[in-house]
């Protein structure tokens, strides 16, 4: 007997400005890169016995490669089940008759990293289980698993893991695409330290209700930043960009988000020749983004980053590059 197999892919993101302001309404940029998550999703089989088709396939069930973390569906005492179901319910809003699956997921980002792991992996889910499913209607399934996870999380990470490319976000509406001129290189590198994504934006929260119009003023000059970074990147300024991502830094530094490890390798990059650095994510830890003129700077960078045991890698952002399969892949397994 042959049994149809689905694979989904989605990209991993970076922020370029825009983190936590998003939240409130304010728009962010951000681009996909090309590290992210593959799932392979096939229907489980019944269990053989008498009167075998009365009997049900489920719970479905989710193994995660690299974790060693297996789930189903119907427990309550993990997120990722939690998370899980959460995701199949809203799949099922739209196809009811989702038969119970067998889902494997695997990423290359790290957990906890301000890279969107979370919503790669969702998205990439979401394209194995239904592969006709729209981008609108993957980032909308995604973002019922990422809720799980993130408590009030902006979108924008669901939004380009399913696109990919750079674009323009504002909450709740469609993603505008951003021209690039030229290609974007940059340098990620992780601090090491894992954050979570809903414990930084909470605290953002608990400063706004105390300080609402120092973090407002924040968030205004982050819109300002915004605007002429969309322009600087269209008009394939470098200079400019790098700039604009050094102030957002200043000013998420003092929504008190960033930390000494971050603070070290933003200098550290900018020592050896990056245009501009900053975290990228929810900051307390994670991970940090330079733009660099040129890869033979961004390996400087790399290698400054490294030499202080924080670990790194280099991406590009090509012009008019969608950096994710546009269709889900399916296949037929024995």
């Amino acid at each position: 007997m042959e049994t149809s197999r689905r694979k989904g892919h989605a990209c991993g993101k970076v922020i370029l400005l825009g983190e936590h302001a998003v939240v409130y309404g304010v728009p962010a940029i951000a681009v996909g890169i090309d590290r992210g998550a593959r799932a392979t999703a096939s229907p489980l089989a019944v269990p053989p016995g008498p009167e075998s088709s009365q009997r049900p396939a489920g719970p479905s069930r989710l193994r995660v490669r690299g974790w060693n973390i297996a789930v189903r569906d119907n427990e309550d005492g993990h997120d990722l089940a939690r998370a899980f179901r959460a995701l199949l319910d809203a799949a099922r809003e739209d196809r009811p008759a989702l038969p119970a699956l067998s889902v494997e997921v695997e990423a290359d980002l790290p957990p906890g990293g301000g890279l969107g792991c979370s919503a790669a992996m969702g998205v990439a889910i979401a394209r194995a289980i239904d592969g006709a499913a729209s981008d609108d209607a993957v980032q909308e399934r995604a973002m019922a698993w990422e809720r799980v996870f993130h408590g009030n999380p902006s979108g924008v990470d669901a939004a380009v893991a399913a696109r990919g490319g750079c674009a323009f976000f504002r909450k709740g509406e469609p993603l505008e695409r951003v021209r690039v001129r030229g290609t974007l290189h940059l340098c990620i590198g992780g601090t090491g330290i894992t954050s979570s994504t809903k414990v930084m934006v909470d605290g953002v929260a608990r400063l706004r209700a105390r300080s609402p119009e120092v973090v407002t003023e924040v968030f205004e000059r982050v819109r300002g930043l915004l605007g002429s970074a969309r322009l600087a990147i269209e008009a394939g300024d470098r200079l400019a960009l790098g700039k604009l991502m050094d102030l957002n830094q200043m000013l998420l530094e003092g929504l008190r988000v960033s930390s000494p490890e971050i603070e070290r390798m933003c200098s550290s990059a900018r020592q050896v020749g990056a245009l501009g650095a900053k975290l990228t994510g929810a900051g307390g830890g994670g991970s940090v983004v330079a733009l660099v003129p040129t890869a033979a700077v961004g390996e400087r960078v790399l290698a400054a980053w490294r030499t202080q045991g924080f670990g790194a890698f280099a991406a590009t952002v090509a012009p008019e590059t969608r950096t994710r399969p546009v269709e889900a892949e399916s296949e037929t397994a024995p």
